[in-house]
């Protein structure tokens, strides 16, 4: 079976620093692949270079078979089929969150009754069609979370990258977010999310991919991967070498 997504020694550069280096990866349909890393690894970077937020240096990705390394533009990598989530939300705050999810939806949608149907439906999926005509400047920190998944949803996308979608939550939040990624991936919907919460990572990944100094230091079951020595090094203190 060929895999979903496909990055081969991607890399990027900023003046002289190397922010991902050489990294190659593979996503198949229907997984939840987890990235883990310390902070400045470079998990953020990998996101923005799939997505084209940034162009790579060099490497290759390629969707569902198909080289889109070529695309220049995140709305062309969206109409493709990926979409992202932030670190930090920030919806249109002086608009209704149901407006906020209909806005993506017109990517496939001409008609305004369409979009609203979809995003109407969306917002049930994640919980939050009791506040479809609040602001969204008035929901809380967890519901914006929420809000940020909604509209990436709204563009149908077949992978959806989450960054850090959990963080900032309390252990309600985060016990209650879990079923709710399960359940877009049950929807037909394959995920990469990057994660600092490890009981989380833990219970959603089926695979992990870690990232250090921009490297891919470890991958596979997320058992072993957290049991490898390299990991734990990385996360716990010392000197980690890599590509040596």
């Amino acid at each position: 079976m060929n895999p979903l997504l496909k990055v081969e020694h991607l890399t990027k550069e900023f003046s002289g620093i190397t922010a991902v280096k050489d990294v190659s990866f593979h996503v198949n349909t229907n997984e939840i692949l987890g990235v883990i890393g310390p902070n400045g690894a470079g998990k953020t970077t990998l996101f923005n270079l799939i997505t084209r937020t940034l162009p790579p240096t060099n490497g290759t990705v390629a969707f569902k078979g198909e080289d889109i390394s070529t695309l220049k533009k995140p709305y062309q990598i969206c109409k493709k089929g990926i979409v992202r989530t932030f670190q930090v939300v920030k919806p249109f705050m002086q608009i209704s969150v149901l407006e906020n999810v209909m806005i993506g939806g017109f990517l496939h949608h001409k008609k305004r009754t369409q979009a609203e149907e979809q995003a109407k439906f969306i917002l049930n999926m994640v919980g939050l069609d009791h506040k479809s005509y609040s602001l969204a400047s008035h929901l809380t920190l967890a519901e914006k979370k929420r809000l940020e998944l909604a509209r990436a949803l709204s563009t149908k996308p077949s992978l959806l990258l989450l960054d850090e979608v959990l963080a900032g939550l309390n252990p309600t939040e985060i016990k209650e977010s879990i079923p709710l990624i399960r359940n877009i991936r049950d929807s037909g919907v394959t995920i990469i999310m990057i994660e600092h919460i490890m009981s989380a990572m833990m219970n959603l990944a089926d695979r992990l991919i870690v990232l250090h100094h921009g490297e891919l230091i470890s991958e596979g079951d997320p058992l072993k991967v957290t049991s490898d020595p390299l990991v734990m090094e990385a996360y716990f203190g010392g000197e980690v070498h890599v590509g040596s």
